[in-house]
């Protein structure tokens, strides 16, 4: 039965991957330090004593993680697999890219690889540019792989649980700074959501933003400050980046006529141009120029400052909003 629970970001992954495994005997959980330390984040804390050994720690070898769990996953397991930060993965893309994500199509549909990756991404203090890189793009650009990108404790919760249930290979991409958030109400035990949709966070006439992940907080803010002069912002949070849902940013952006896309990934590149170019190509009418903000096109340094310079932040939305609105004023 459904229960209602206080959890922040990291309790809600807790208590996903609890009831996957309490549920869904076919599924194991596995990473560097998941198992006996409980995650290098506390995030795994307690379930290798509740679920013995399909909850276990591995070498530190991500191309053998995930290569295990393409072949576990062609054999009937639902493997979970944690990537402490999604840069390592770059050393395993030959797994996710050229294996898991072709385990479909070769077989012509006898097979399938449900296998869920989780991995966190995104800039925190001191963390430099081999642990800070948001990469999304890279795997949105190969077909046959899902993603997502939960934010707040309920979305975490539900997306999680729906990538394991999910018969494709899904990477589930978190940020570390959420973990440790403010506690929310979240519903447990409910059914197992589709994958899939989006979350609109505010609902306006003067403009569209769609953004995801972490810097959805900054947006929001933004568009907070705005709201008190007046300006009025709809705010798609896509959860979901595939399957995206194209239409519903269609129908924002034709009845605003303005928009902005904003994310932590670095510019060039970015999902965000992908979600431009789609509006374009759609034809629908737009007041002025589109725009996008994201990382400035360069490594992320270490030092707080320096990459808060670099990162999209609340001021630089507000101004970007003012003068998206100023332009295309009727």
């Amino acid at each position: 039965m459904p229960e209602i629970v206080k959890l922040n970001v990291g309790g809600a992954v807790n208590a996903a991957l609890a009831r996957a495994l309490d549920e869904m005997p076919e599924t194991l959980l596995y990473g560097e330090d998941v198992a006996l330390p409980g995650g290098v984040f506390g995030v795994t804390r307690g379930l290798q004593k509740r679920f013995g050994d399909r909850v276990f720690d591995t070498p530190i070898s991500e191309t053998a993680m995930l290569g295990a769990a393409v072949g576990a996953a062609s054999f009937g397991r639902r493997p979970i697999v944690e990537i402490m930060w999604i840069d390592f993965s770059l050393v395993a893309f030959d797994q996710i890219v050229n294996q898991a994500a072709n385990v479909r199509y070769v077989s012509e549909g006898r097979t399938t690889a449900p296998l869920t990756i989780r991995t966190q991404q995104g800039n925190a203090p001191g963390a430099c540019a081999q642990h800070s890189q948001n990469l999304e793009a890279l795997l949105l650009h190969v077909p046959g792989i899902r993603v997502a990108m939960p934010r707040t404790p309920q979305d975490s919760y539900d997306v999680l649980l729906a990538a394991i249930a999910s018969d494709d290979p899904t990477v589930v991409i978190e940020n570390r700074t959420l973990y440790a958030g403010s506690k929310e109400a979240v519903e447990i035990g409910g059914p197992v959501q589709p994958i899939g949709g989006h979350r609109r966070r505010r609902t306006g006439s003067d403009a569209t933003v769609v953004c995801w992940g972490a810097i959805t907080a900054k947006v929001l803010d933004a568009v907070d400050r705005l709201e008190g002069e007046g300006v009025s912002v709809d705010v798609i949070e896509a959860v979901w980046l595939n399957p995206f849902d194209t239409e519903v940013v269609l129908e924002s952006a034709a009845r605003t006529g303005r928009l902005l896309v904003v994310h932590e990934a670095a510019r060039t590149g970015g999902f965000g141009a992908e979600v431009l170019a789609r509006v374009a190509e759609s034809g629908v009418p737009l007041r002025t120029a589109p725009r996008r903000l994201g990382l400035a096109d360069s490594r992320i340094p270490s030092a707080p400052q320096l990459a808060a310079a670099l990162l999209p932040q609340t001021n630089d939305v507000e101004t970007a909003l003012r003068e998206l609105v100023a332009g295309g004023a009727a």
